[in-house]
């Protein structure tokens, strides 16, 4: 999931973030008795939120309060509006699954997808409709349009930014991409596994991303904590879905492993060095696989350095990288469009003998060039 940056946070959230009332687990709305008195009676007035005043001090602790009370508040309203039968009924399966004190079996299938031979990388490319902050396009084309250029040119799945102020996504995409990639059964290359990049605070979000036809989700660590990365990695396995941890320290990539996470992405993290010291010193139990995944941050340019960090972090050893942003900068472009990014992302050349837009020279890969290079 691409990380919020604080700039990026809408009044919405600021004013949701005085909430103190709010459920912390909303899907309980459909527990008998339960009281469904409305969230929205509770949002501060605009005279109370007019003198408070939000700065880019706020320490990380606190932002994650922010969204995580955006987000619950969401996620009560969605409860209030009465969702389908089909997402119900995986709420219950789950629930029916959390009170048994059998273990779970882990589904790896996605796991196994990402994790390549060492020395390669596999490439997960986000959709999201909204691009804020990017200085250069702002619009992007459908999912339907975009899906089959992802898989053609070599992702091995696709991620929907679901969460609709951040990533201005719903759940329908996702629907519309998994519609789309099931097109490609029975063709090369074929369908991808889609992932529900939402931001989960309750387990009726994990029912529905598999009722959309998702077979992954993400949470992330430093929202939820340790306790509910546990139980949401269960409770995702209860309906055959994995789970990518999203992490930014070392110590929440411990956390994770402890939880029993076995596809982890360090998110909001610049530079493949500091990437790479928060997955350095991992202590993984013995017999456990771990798939490293690292989230590419877009630059404010056109230089395509997010290239030749994907290549700098297959080179520190991860798995995978998570691609967003990058994938739009150059809209359309008929050399630098989303699939060639991805494909090049995926070339076997390295920084150390060219440059992603090198057109001539010796070495390996100094001859590449985005567009050119269908791996």
């Amino acid at each position: 999931m691409t990380p919020l940056r604080i700039h990026q946070l809408p009044t919405a959230i600021a004013a949701i973030a005085l909430l103190t009332t709010l459920s912390v687990d909303p899907s309980s709305a459909f527990a008998p008795g339960a009281n469904n008195k409305s969230p929205i009676q509770s949002l501060p007035t605009r005279s109370q939120t007019a003198n408070t005043i939000f700065t880019t001090s706020t320490s990380l602790n606190a932002l994650g309060v922010f969204v995580r009370k955006a987000k619950e508040a969401d996620v009560r309203k969605y409860c209030q509006d009465g969702p389908p039968e089909s997402v119900l009924s995986l709420l219950q399966k789950i629930k029916d699954s959390s009170d048994k004190d059998d273990e779970v079996e882990l589904p790896t299938e996605l796991q196994t997808l990402l994790t390549k031979r060492k020395g390669t990388i596999t490439i997960i490319a986000e959709y999201k409709r909204k691009l804020e902050g990017s200085g250069f396009i702002t619009d992007v084309l459908d999912p339907v349009l975009l899906s089959p250029v992802f898989r053609e040119f070599g992702a091995a799945a696709v991620a929907v930014l679901a969460d609709e102020r951040t990533g201005g996504c719903t759940y329908d995409d996702i629907v519309a991409v998994v519609e789309e990639q099931d097109e490609a059964l029975g063709d090369v290359p074929g369908p991808l596994p889609v992932i529900s990049s939402d931001l989960i605070v309750d387990e009726i979000q994990i029912a529905q991303a598999a009722d959309s036809g998702a077979k992954a989700v993400t949470v992330t660590y430093g929202v939820v904590g340790e306790e509910k990365v546990q139980q949401f990695i269960k409770d995702a396995a209860s309906l055959g879905l994995e789970v990518i941890v999203n992490v930014g320290t070392a110590e929440e990539a411990q956390g994770a492993v402890n939880a029993g996470a076995s596809i982890i992405s360090v998110t909001g993290v610049d530079g493949s060095d500091n990437k790479f010291a928060v997955i350095e010193s991992l202590s993984i139990p013995e017999g456990r696989n771990v798939c490293t995944i690292a989230n590419i941050l877009a630059k404010d340019n056109k230089a395509l350095e997010e290239v030749e960090e994907a290549w700098m972090c297959r080179d520190a050893g991860f798995n995978c990288v998570w691609v967003s942003d990058a994938l739009y900068k150059a809209g359309n472009d008929p050399v630098e469009h989303p699939g060639a990014i991805i494909s090049t992302m995926k070339a076997k050349s390295s920084v150390k003998y060219a440059s992603p837009k090198a057109r001539s020279g010796k070495g390996e890969g100094a001859r590449e060039y985005l567009g050119d290079i269908l791996m």
